[in-house]
């Protein structure tokens, strides 16, 4: 089995065949997959696909990006659709300084509540960086990580980033771009532990090769597992026993 831990089936890029999107990721070994809110509307439609296929799970949050969208009514939506039992977790949530959409101070304060929300429930973070690590970790330093897990996903970053976000106790997940003929990231992830690492597409973004170009889905999770397996000199099967074991522990997924 193989868990999607971070897609967006709720675009509308997926309106004219998701049920199919959802069949050929069964049919590829993909039985779980986590759509991932980026603002309440998202949200809401993360839950409600989870309550219409077996296979799917949500996480709930609002991304850097959308940060003036924030507000206490937000917050307490966020925390009623927290309770349904297929949320297991808080997220995309961070800071994205490349789109400057938001401003930084504005990204932190969501940000910030959004890490007490995960931390008031029990549930993990999944994060979104673009060009903020650094201010990401201070953050996540100065609010404490004792008893917060998650993960920084589609990571992009160098391997000094990479350790960093492993003392912390966070998982890593790369996405298609992992696969990228010119990309940087197999030297980082070799020195990833396999036990810290997890699968994702972020689709429709992303997409690994040989299909880069279309529209990313979930059943491509298999490039990006092999690619993996290369880098860590193990089978394309290991690597999917163990992000598998590594997703169902974070989540708290049923193996």
């Amino acid at each position: 089995m193989i868990i999607d831990t971070h897609a967006h089936l709720y675009f509308d890029r997926f309106d004219e065949d998701r049920d199919a999107v959802i069949r050929r990721a069964s049919e590829s070994g993909v039985k779980k997959i986590i759509n991932i809110a980026v603002d309440l509307d998202s949200a809401r439609s993360c839950v409600r696909l989870a309550d219409e296929y077996d296979g799917l799970f949500a996480a709930v949050g609002v991304h850097p990006n959308d940060a003036q969208l924030f507000n206490d009514a937000t917050h307490d939506e966020l925390k009623r659709l927290i309770e349904h039992p297929k949320v297991v977790a808080v997220g995309e949530i961070g800071m994205d300084y490349y789109w400057n959409k938001t401003p930084p101070a504005l990204q932190e304060m969501v940000f910030r509540k959004q890490i007490q929300l995960a931390k008031d429930v029990g549930l993990p973070i999944v994060i979104h960086n673009r060009n903020a690590a650094s201010d990401i970790l201070k953050i996540l330093k100065s609010e404490g990580v004792a008893g917060l897990t998650g993960v920084f996903h589609c990571f992009s970053e160098d391997a000094t980033v990479a350790n960093d976000v492993l003392e912390l106790g966070f998982h890593i997940s790369f996405t298609g771009n992992l696969t990228f003929k010119k990309s940087t990231l197999p030297a980082v992830a070799k020195e990833v532990p396999l036990q810290r690492l997890l699968l994702e597409t972020d689709c429709p973004f992303l997409s690994p090769e040989p299909r880069r170009g279309r529209r990313n889905e979930p059943a491509y999770m298999i490039y990006i597992a092999k690619k993996l397996a290369e880098i860590k000199g193990l089978t394309p099967g290991e690597i999917c026993d163990e992000t598998t074991v590594n997703a169902v522990k974070l989540f708290g997924l049923e193996g």
